[in-house]
This record gives C-alpha cells, structure tokens and sequence, in this order.
C-alpha cells in the first residue's frame, strides 16, 4: 500500500514511529513517507520518504497552522492508508475520512489520564477537561479505521467503543543497544563504576530524587544522565545538590550514544514518580536497560514489580525516596556478579518476548487485514 505516517509534534527519526514502524512497514513493501514539522526539509532514508511541512514557532501555532499544513501535504500525497500519531491530528484524520481514505490512529500515551496527572490545574478543571478529552477522543476515534495502542491498558480502554484495535507495544528491536559482552560489569580502567539515567529528564520523572540519592551512594560509583531537561528550573535546582558532583550530564544524545552509555554503565534508572499515567505505563528505556544486558532500578508500580521482580532482571524501590534508590545502587555495585545475572536475566526477556519483532508482526497484520477487508486499496 501506499502509507503516510503524520506527525506535527514528534522527531522525524523518532523511535516509535521512524525507526520501529515506518521502516518496518517499507521492509515489508509498502510504499512509505512519514510527514514531519521539523523546517529540516525533505530526506529519503531507509527506504522512507520524510517530507517536511517547516516548523513554526509557539504551542499555539503547532495545533492551528501546522496540522493545517500536515493536511494539505497528506491529501496531496493521496495515500491509502494515513497513520495519524499526534492528539492534534484527529480533525484532520476525520476530514481524511470524508474523503474517503483509511485512517490509523496511534495512541502513544492515554490522554485522558495524561491529563489528570496536571495537578496544577486543579482537581475540578482536571477532572472536567479530562473528561472531555475522553468524549472528544471517543467520538473522532470511532470513525478510524483502526486503533493502534503503545500499551495493553491503552488497548483495552480503545476497545470498550471500538472494534479493531490492536497493542503494539514500543519494545526495543533486539541487538541495536547491545555493548560489549558482559556490560553490566563495564568500566574504563581506572573510572568508578557507574548507572545510567536515558530519557527525557523532569521532577516528574524522578531526577531531584535520583541526584540525592547520589549523595547518599557508599558505593564509589558515579551517574551517567543522558537527555534534556525540560523545565530548566529544576536543572538549575538539581545543580546545586551535593549529589550533582557525581553526575556526568551528557545532554541529549543519538542511538550510538546512548548504546555507548548503556555499555559503559552496571544500571539503568527508571524511577518515575506514582502519577496516575506512569501506573500501568510501559517505558520504552526500561526494556532498553534490559535489551543491553543492564538490570534495572525501577519504580514499585505493581505492574512493573510484575515485569521487573518476575524476571529476576532487577531491584523495585519507592521512586520518592533517595535513601531507597542509593540503597539498589550500593547494592549492585557491591555485587557485580548479580548485577550481571539480573542483566543476562533481562535481556533473555527481551529476545523471548518484550522485543520489537514481536511487535511489528502486529502491525503488518493489522496492515494487512484493512487491506484484506477492502478498507484500504
């Protein structure tokens, strides 16, 4: 078929969609161009064709003009099948289907949920414009084609109105963040042993915790933090705690560097903080911890305690307490030898089951049973 990929919001070389799903589709012969709002122009790389609609300045201008102009390209390309992975997209997904094409929606987070977790907008506007959200998202969802869900839970909130809706969860593809043998015990001679932080960095996704419980580390042992902060208030906050001397701030880096960073750490951190969209979430960078051999400290959330404790591949801590994170940290550090047992452990999981592979036989099976159905030509 010939497929359009759309996006105003996310990187053109976004993992999700770019890297896993759109290569993938091209694999398998479909014909593929991914439409982006990055103003870094048009490309042709692995077999997908990115075109690129600029990029305007401001929230505001992103959700009016540019899904406008993400429209217009999508109709001009007159695709099969258009695979729509931003909120802000659904208008444009239902005027697709007045015209008659087959569309996809890609729920990557819950929204509903992901709204109610924005406390500081107080419980009553939370609870009405989630609630909202949820109608809005039911009644233009119900007219797409099909429903494709980053997690099981997301799935099966799609399927209580929808008929075809399908999981495919963002798994790492195996072998990509694999280092040297025996990475769990990696370290250049003569540096400390060190864990590892990959990922967007907020108070909500536990840094101001995670840099005290460096302070609080016996362990000679130092963090690697890859990514970008974004809320610079709480960079500037987390700089000045004592834990920070022992913080190696690599800013945002590409998959090469975060496959270097995951090779050279014992760990990998995952400790997000209890808010009602993290609960039953499924983090990409926790199964990439896993698919690099490392052991992961994460979270206390039952399903992860599930996913974590039930594959021996690593420790569970209370996500607000330092002195629990320095603790998992002490811990593996002193004992390398388990440290690299719950690795091996994790990425034995990974190659059996929390893999791309899997995953991608989803999606080209939902390819093709539009197409078999007559819903997509």
């Amino acid at each position: 078929m010939k497929v359009a990929h759309l996006t105003s919001a996310h990187p053109r070389h976004d993992t999700r969609i770019f890297l896993k799903q759109c290569r993938s589709l091209a694999a398998a012969g479909h014909q593929v161009t991914l439409v982006v709002a990055d103003g870094r122009g048009d490309e042709q790389r692995e077999g997908v064709a990115i075109s690129d609609v600029g990029k305007l300045p401001g929230r505001l201008n992103r959700i009016l003009k540019t899904t406008r102009r993400v429209f217009d390209r999508a109709r001009l390309l007159d695709a099969d099948l258009y695979h729509l992975h931003d909120p802000e997209l659904m208008p444009i997904g239902r005027r697709l289907k007045r015209l008659g094409k087959t569309v996809v929606y890609d729920a990557h987070e819950d929204l509903p949920r992901q709204v109610l977790a924005k406390h500081y907008l107080g419980d009553t506007t939370r609870k009405l414009l989630s609630r909202g959200v949820d109608l809005y998202q039911r009644r233009a969802c119900r007219r797409f084609d099909a429903i494709v869900a980053a997690t099981p839970f997301i799935r099966d909130g799609f399927r209580t109105f929808h008929p075809r809706v399908v999981d495919v969860n963002n798994f790492p593809m195996q072998g990509e963040l694999a280092g040297a043998p025996d990475t769990t015990l990696a370290a250049s001679p003569g540096e400390p042993p060190s864990v590892c932080y990959v990922g967007s960095i907020a108070a909500i996704r536990g840094i101001r915790e995670i840099v005290r419980a460096m302070e609080a580390v016996d362990q000679e042992c130092r963090l690697q933090l890859a990514g970008g902060f974004s809320e610079p208030a709480v960079e500037q906050e987390v700089m000045t705690y004592a834990g920070w001397a022992r913080v190696e701030a690599l800013g945002y880096l590409d998959r090469d560097g975060v496959r270097r960073v995951m090779g050279s750490s014992l760990a990998g951190l995952v400790t997000l903080h209890p808010v009602i969209n993290y609960l039953d979430a499924l983090p990409v960078k926790m199964f990439e911890y896993m698919s690099a051999g490392l052991p992961v400290i994460a979270s206390d959330f039952p399903l992860w305690r599930e996913i974590v404790e039930g594959n021996d591949c690593g420790l569970c801590v209370d996500p607000l307490d330092p002195a629990a994170i320095a603790e998992a940290i002490d811990f593996l550090v002193a004992n390398p030898v388990r440290a690299h047992e719950m690795g091996a452990n994790g990425r034995r999981a990974v190659a059996e089951r929390y893999n791309w592979q899997q995953e991608e036989r989803k999606l080209l099976e939902t390819y093709r049973s539009l197409s078999r159905d007559g819903v997509a030509a």
